[in-house]
């Protein structure tokens, strides 16, 4: 979708999609309505004439009734039409915020895993919930708003030409200027000022958000001042861009135009000075004064309908900023379904000289690395931080695409798999694991929802959850999270193993599954590797250099290369980089040994 080329207006009738007719025609009936409501004044036009040519015989205007019947009529009328426009305006707002939500939604589910990492979830959402409630008041209120008033105003330069036009100019010219005064204050560069607000006002949202998740941190290292100085910075940023809007750009604008819409009455008096000798010298006083009411009643209308004006004008701004924000949700890089998938023959996976760098990055993360893993192999990724170990396994489920060379699966391309298909190939264990707000049952089902009780519980059993079932108040129903129990990081880092073991796929990639667990919770997770690696191709990452002395290969990854490879033995033998990190990981297990006596 092409958005940048397109008005606020038009990419939000595209995201109304079926429901476009259902705005357009809430919009025709708030014009409409502004006609009905109309007609009443002309009545008091009509009235006034016919009164003022009997005066003083009042009783002789007999069309004065009919005139205040049909305005009451049409007032109703003009209500219940304005109505029935709200209500198909508000279900064509609610769907197309659905629609923007669901849109949004389904994108961002088509992007690489990857792309999360780069973008926080909650930025994410934050900017799809602000695009649908800003455009949902748009399409709701302010455009049936706009619409109506700009019928007004057509229906004013008509009367003005009807009656008087002199009068009706004296009247619009204060609303020219306010209008003018709006645009200068809305349009142009300062309709960039606003983005500008908005990102700032971003930046501060993320940076509280951040603030208040590093209490603890903060805390225990009593870098208060320290701490705050960021989300202090983005706030006073906020206050600078919102000051400068409000004082600098829209002080001067904003009171001519309060100026003008309130003083539509005093533009009219003095037309009407001018005038008044004219029409006396003419014979046509009683005429003149009909104009005079009509136009003094109508000028009162003027300053409701600037206001609905500028309302619906700030709306209009806001819904194009907002769209201008999820633009970069809606460009998010997709994978791309190949047209004729194909299916892996096993579970064999090879690299042929795959290299890769993040969007923005100088260096590669992944340079011209060549492996194979044949089935039921164990093959383990080592290497100093940023070596590209994780980049490397991150590819194998698509996380992202390879700038060169292939990733492979059972002799195929993975972008040549179906993405289903691929899921259905590869479990993936992360370092951090990822349980959701929900019962532990739910939490393992996720990796296959149709898997019954007995599985699940089976499952959970090979992970040696045991111990976490018999504690838990109930059980596998136990909800965990927020609001409910919480668990240790080697527990919840059972429970993803679980999950991964209910999944039962012939691939799995291990992230550092160990980094956070205790030394009994560690143990519990070897013997559910055990479990879970069996009869599989598995890829392990693994800082703690014991868990991967039986891998039937490891791969030592340094500056995005595979510099060394080989069985434990082998790499000792050589003498490389490898036998420098063993050295220097047994030295540390020295360390932690010898500091343990001491303190006993």
């Amino acid at each position: 979708m092409k958005q940048k080329k397109q008005n606020a207006l038009t990419v939000l009738l595209g995201y109304a999609g079926s429901h476009r007719r259902l705005t357009v025609l809430g919009l025709g009936l708030s014009a409409v309505s502004m006609v009905c409501s109309m007609i009443p004044y002309l009545c008091i036009w009509l009235a006034a004439r016919d009164l003022i040519a009997v005066a003083p015989d009042w009783t002789q205007a007999r069309s004065v009734t009919d005139y205040g019947w049909i305005a009451f009529a049409f007032a109703v009328g003009g209500i219940l039409i304005y109505f029935l426009g709200l209500m198909c305006t508000h279900l064509a707002a609610f769907r197309t915020a659905a629609n923007i939500r669901k849109q949004g939604m389904a994108h961002v589910m088509q992007a690489p895993l990857g792309y999360f990492d780069a973008n926080a979830s909650g930025l994410i959402r934050s900017r799809l919930d602000a695009a649908a409630a800003d455009t949902e008041t748009l399409l709701a209120h302010n455009l049936a708003d706009i619409v109506g008033t700009v019928t007004l105003f057509i229906a004013m330069l008509v009367l003005m030409f009807v009656f008087d036009w002199r009068m009706g100019a004296a009247c619009l010219l204060a609303a020219v200027i306010s209008i003018l005064a709006m645009c200068s204050m809305m349009g142009g560069k300062n309709a960039a000022l606003m983005a500008e607000y908005q990102a700032a006002q971003d930046r501060m949202t993320k940076s509280g958000t951040e603030y208040v998740r590093g209490i603890p941190v903060v805390k225990i290292f009593q870098q208060t001042v320290y701490s705050f100085k960021a989300f202090q910075q983005a706030i006073e940023d906020y206050s600078a861009k919102a000051e400068h809007y409000q004082g600098d750009v829209c002080r001067v604008p904003q009171s001519i135009n309060l100026t003008f819409t309130e003083g539509a009455f005093l533009f009219l008096v003095p037309v009407v000075l001018f005038l008044a000798p004219g029409a006396l010298a003419s014979g046509n006083f009683a005429g003149f004064v009909t104009n005079f009411a009509f136009y003094a009643v109508f000028s009162a209308i003027i300053s409701t309908a600037l206001a609905k004006i500028m309302f619906a004008a700030s709306g209009m701004m806001l819904a194009s900023t907002a769209l201008g924000r999820i633009q970069p949700v809606m460009d998010a890089p997709t994978l791309a379904v190949p047209e004729h998938p194909q299916t892996p023959r096993d579970n064999r996976v090879v690299f042929r000289d795959v290299s890769f760098t993040y969007a923005g990055g100088q260096i590669p993360a992944l340079s011209h690395v060549s492996f194979t893993a044949e089935p039921g192999q164990t093959v383990a990724l080592v290497g100093p931080s940023g070596g590209g170990k994780t980049t490397a396994a991150s590819l194998i489920p698509r996380f992202w695409d390879a700038d060169s060379g292939t990733v492979e699966i059972g002799g195929v391309d993975v972008r040549k798999i179906d993405p289903h298909v691929l899921m259905d190939q590869v479990a993936f264990v992360f370092q951090n694991n990822r349980l959701f707000k929900a019962s532990i049952l739910e939490n393992v089902r996720a990796a296959r929802p149709d898997a019954s009780r007995e599985q699940v519980l089976a499952a959970l059993e090979a992970a040696q959850c045991g111990d976490i079932l018999e504690k838990l108040p109930q059980g596998l129903d136990t909800v965990i999270g927020t609001e409910g129990t919480y668990l240790s990081g080697g527990e919840a880092q059972r429970i993803a193993l679980a999950r991964a073991i209910l999944k039962d796929a012939p691939i799995v990639v291990l992230d550092e599954a160990t980094a956070f667990a205790d030394p009994e919770n560690e143990a519990l997770i070897q013997k559910a590797f055990a479990q879970l690696t069996k009869d599989r191709t598995v890829i392990m990452i693994a800082h703690r250099l014991s868990t991967v002395v039986g891998a039937d290969k490891i791969l030592v990854l340094e500056g995005g290369r595979v510099t060394e490879q080989g069985t434990h033995e082998e790499l000792i033998a050589a003498g490389g980089l490898y036998t420098r990190m063993w050295a220097d990981y047994n030295r540390a297990i020295q360390w932690n040994m010898k500091s343990g006596k001491e303190e006993r």
